[in-house]
Parts: structure tokens; sequence; C-alpha cells
């Protein structure tokens, strides 16, 4: 009886090749939803870092912005959660309007690449995936963010501020950023250091324009949009004697710009003079939020006055 040796090669069935095995076939998507969804996707990536980065910022600016007024947030109660439930209103107003906006942006991308057959999104998908390319926006757009630091030093025209995005996005960002682009997390990371950085330097613009508008209000007894918005309680009041109840200060209109242990932090907007009172004595009357002024109304009659007496 004879007998012949199987050879290990074909004791088992040989493997396939990787080409041979059949990919999985994915799911069919709809012309441009795919891309659509994932531009949602990188909207929503990028909005969180921005978002917290901002509001990280815009305490400073309140602080900027009361030190006007030469007393800072905690002298007159406002601290991070009075600052974040005075701002819920104007959350909510902006969650109302980013979203239609989001709904609006997709919709438009949806629309065009439809009207291309889908040669928009591969031409976005065709750049991104350059890693260049996309080191290098990513690295101006960084570079740009700096200006609202800058402003706060001085003033800069357009061309000077375009020098300074070209020179530190190239020189600061650009070949990080093309390195990090080799592996998903790299790519993550981008995202996240650009969209901090763009909360930053809008932090910096808003400091810059609460700035300007306690100044305007400290000129004119007048608050704007934007101080309501962050906010800044533009409210008046005629401070009393709470022994008498006789008006003090000859019944002239107050600025409360807030209240902490036990103490008043009030504006004399006549003689452009900040000053505290304790509550036990003070009683408040005919308080008044937003009050009208006449046309040309300025801040510091009594002050003039002085100074020329």
């Amino acid at each position: 009886m004879s007998s012949h040796r199987i050879s290990p090669e074909h004791r088992y069935p040989p493997e396939a090749p990787e080409s041979a095995v059949a990919a999985e076939p994915e799911p069919e998507q709809e012309d441009g939803g795919g891309g659509v969804m994932a531009l949602l996707e990188r909207i929503g990536s990028v909005v969180v870092p921005i978002t917290v980065a901002l509001y990280a910022v815009l305490y400073i600016g309140v602080e900027q912005m009361y030190a006007v007024f030469g007393v800072n947030p905690q002298q007159v109660g406002v601290d991070q959660s009075v600052l974040l439930g005075r701002l819920t209103s104007t959350l909510v107003l902006l969650l109302l309007v980013a979203l239609p906006l989001l709904g609006v942006i997709a919709g438009l991308a949806w629309l065009i690449d439809r009207l291309t057959g889908g040669a928009a999104n591969r031409l976005f998908q065709g750049v991104r995936k350059r890693p260049w390319i996309a080191a290098t926006a990513a690295a101006l757009w960084c570079g740009a963010t700096y200006w609202g630091i800058f402003r706060i030093f001085g003033t800069l025209d357009l061309f000077v501020m375009v020098v300074v995005a070209v020179g530190l996005g190239v020189l600061a960002f650009l070949i990080p950023f093309r390195l990090m682009r080799r592996k998903p997390v790299g790519r993550a990371g981008t995202k996240v250091i650009v969209g901090g950085l763009t909360g930053v330097g809008l932090g910096f613009l808003l400091i810059l324009s609460l700035v300007e508008g306690a100044i305007d209000v400290q000129e004119t007894g007048q608050a704007s949009e934007l101080l309501g918005a962050v906010g800044f309680q533009d409210q008046w009041t005629v401070v009393k004697s709470a022994e008498d109840d006789k008006p003090l200060y000859d019944g002239r209109w107050m600025m409360l710009l807030g209240e902490s242990d036990g103490t008043y932090v009030m504006y004399d907007c006549d003689k452009l003079e900040t000053f505290r009172r304790p509550m036990e004595t003070t009683n408040l009357s005919r308080i008044q939020l937003d009050p009208e002024r006449r046309e040309g109304f300025t801040c510091g009659d009594l002050a003039q006055q002085d100074s020329g007496n």
C-alpha cells in the first residue's frame, strides 16, 4: 500500500488574496447628502471650541468694562454664575438665530452640490485632502485671529494686518499643522486649535467693544445694545436716606452698577464719580431701566462747574 506525503501548502485551503476579498458595500446616500452631513459635523466640531474660548475671554472683557468705572465685577456682585445667568436670554436668542442659519447653510450646500452634479463636493473634498492647502488655510486663519489682540495695543490698517497674519501664520502654524494632518488625531487637534484661537480673537475684539461701550456710558449715560447683551444693567435710581426717606444728592439720578457685601455701588453721571453706600442706610426709589436721554445729552455738568470754580 503506497502512501504519499501531503505538503503543508496543500494541507489547508490557501488564503484568498486581499484583492479578492469583496469589500462590504457602503450604504447608498442621496446625492450631496453625505457632503452636507459632513459639513454640519465639521461646523459643530469647530463651534464648540470657539464658544468655550469666547466665554473664557468674555469675563476678562467684563472686568475691563467695569474697570472704566473704577471697580471690579466682584465689587458689583458679578461673578461667573451671575454672568452666565444674565447671558441666558442672549444665549437663547443666539440659539434661535444659529439653528435656522445652519439649516440655510446646509440647504445651500446641498443645492449647489445637486446643481453641479456632485462636482462641488468632489472639489471641496479634493482641496481638503491636500495637506499643504488645508494647513496653509488654517495657518493663515490662525494668524488673522491675532488681529483682536493687536487692536488692543494700537490701531492697525488692513495692509499691516495682512502682513502680520501671513507672517505669523507661516512662521508659527504652517509646518505644525502640516505635520498634524498625517493622523486623524492631529486633524482633530487642528480643528480644536483653530476654533480656540478664533474664539480668543473674537473675544479680544469683544473686549475692545465693551471698553468703548463703557466709556460711552461714562460720558453719555446711555448703554449700547452690546453691553445689554453681555449682562450690563443700565439701571438708574434716586437715592434716599433710610432714616427720613429724603432724597440725597439733590434728588439726582444715579446709575446703580450693582451691590455686594451689603454695599451699593453707584455712578454719579453729573460728577463723573463712582461711590459706595451701605445698604442699611440707603433706600432706592423711582428705579428706571434704560432711560431715554435727550439728544446731545452728556455727563459731567457738575464736574465742569466744580472745575470752573
